[in-house]
Formats: structure tokens, C-alpha cells, sequence
């Protein structure tokens, strides 16, 4: 099963991510005021929501996700960051095409994810489709967490409604590979990050 048909079948089962949590006590951990569209956990210090609920996290449930607190954003959140805008040439139709969002580093920062180069990023999609990068490589390359294709927001059944993405037109050694080759590391329709530090970050 593809991205596209798993895409379909999860929005006619009912199977979106609860965007419910439990506060933390952190006056600047506020709750997501709208529905969540991105989890961060792992090695984070400003959680929003508590444990993974089984009953009610049903997607991050089936992907066999687990975690204590979390800091759930909903757009709004994502929209309060200074975007920034890339062109890259998509492997899906081979042309140019706009994509807007904040810078990836940024995102992380609200959930107080650590700063360290080796910081590990697991971005993982709704079709259980993961990727790991370091905290350099997402620096190094821009990765941004795009929310708009083209001047509009993206929609869940096509590319979003978010995607982590960098502008592999720009990067040298990722400019030189086949086209084919350059985003295996950008899930879209990405809705879960996990964060992985290393022993004394």
C-alpha cells in the first residue's frame, strides 16, 4: 500500500492522532488551543500533553510509539514561527515547486528539544514511514517544516498538511543525485518526531 491509498483509508477509518493532553505546569507549555497536527517526544524539556493513550492515540499507538509527556503543536503554533521559503525540484512531477514553513531547528526549540549537533530526529509520517537525522544535517541542509505548497496550505490526502523538507537543489552533494534519490529523508504528511539525545546532552 502506498502513501496515497494508506492516506485514504486512514481518514475513512477515523484514524487521525488525538490532539488531547495534560498541561504541564510550565507557564510557557500551554495546551494546543486547536487540534494537533505534530507530536515531538523523547529529549524534550517543555511538554504540553502527558503519556501516550492507547485507547484515544490510536495512529502513534499502531506505530508502535510510547512515551511519557509530549509536546503537542497545532498550526497556529507552527504559524507564530518565522518562515522561511524554498524552491526544490519534486521528484513526483520533476518541476520546481514553493514550499513554506518554519526552520525544523525552530520547531524543535518550542518542545526544548536539545541542541547538540549529535542529536538524533527520528520525523515519522502517518503511514509509518520514518526517517533519522541529526540536529546538523537539519541545520546543515534547512530542513524546514513546510506548511504550504505553492502559496496554499496543504492538505492531508496530498503532501501535508506538514512535510519536513529541505531545498536539495541547494545541497551540493544531494543536487548531484538522481532525482529519485534526494528526499528519502523528508517524510510528508509527517505528524510525529521523536527526539534522541545522547548520554550527557
Amino acid at each position: 500500500m502506498n502513501k496515497r491509498d494508506f492516506l485514504g483509508a486512514a481518514l475513512a477509518a477515523g484514524a487521525l492522532p488525538a490532539a488531547t493532553a495534560s498541561a504541564a505546569k510550565e507557564p510557557a507549555c500551554t495546551t494546543a488551543a486547536g487540534p494537533a497536527l505534530l507530536t515531538i517526544s523523547g529529549a524534550i524539556r517543555r511538554p504540553n500533553r502527558g503519556a501516550l493513550d492507547g485507547a484515544l492515540d490510536q495512529m502513534m499507538a499502531k506505530h508502535k510509539l510510547a512515551f511519557t509527556q509530549a509536546r503537542a503543536l497545532d498550526f497556529a503554533a507552527l504559524a507564530r514561527l518565522p518562515a522561511r521559503s524554498i524552491r526544490p525540484t519534486l521528484e513526483y512531477d520533476g518541476k520546481p515547486h514553493g514550499l513554506r514553513g518554519p526552520l525544523l531547528f525552530e520547531v524543535l526549540a518550542l518542545a526544548g528539544a536539545p541542541t547538540r549537533p549529535d542529536t538524533r530526529i527520528t520525523l515519522r509520517a502517518v503511514d509509518g514511514y520514518a526517517a533519522t537525522i541529526t540536529l546538523r544535517q537539519a541545520r546543515a541542509q534547512g530542513f524546514i517544516v513546510a506548511t504550504h505548497l505553492d502559496g496554499q496550505p496543504m492538505a492531508l490526502g496530498g503532501l501535508g498538511p506538514l512535510w519536513a523538507i529541505y531545498d536539495a537543489d541547494r545541497v551540493p552533494e544531494m543536487a548531484a543525485q538522481p532525482l529519485a534519490a534526494r528526499f528519502g529523508s523528508c517524510p510528508w504528511a509527517l505528524y510525529h518526531i521523536d527526539v534522541q539525545a545522547r548520554p550527557g546532552a
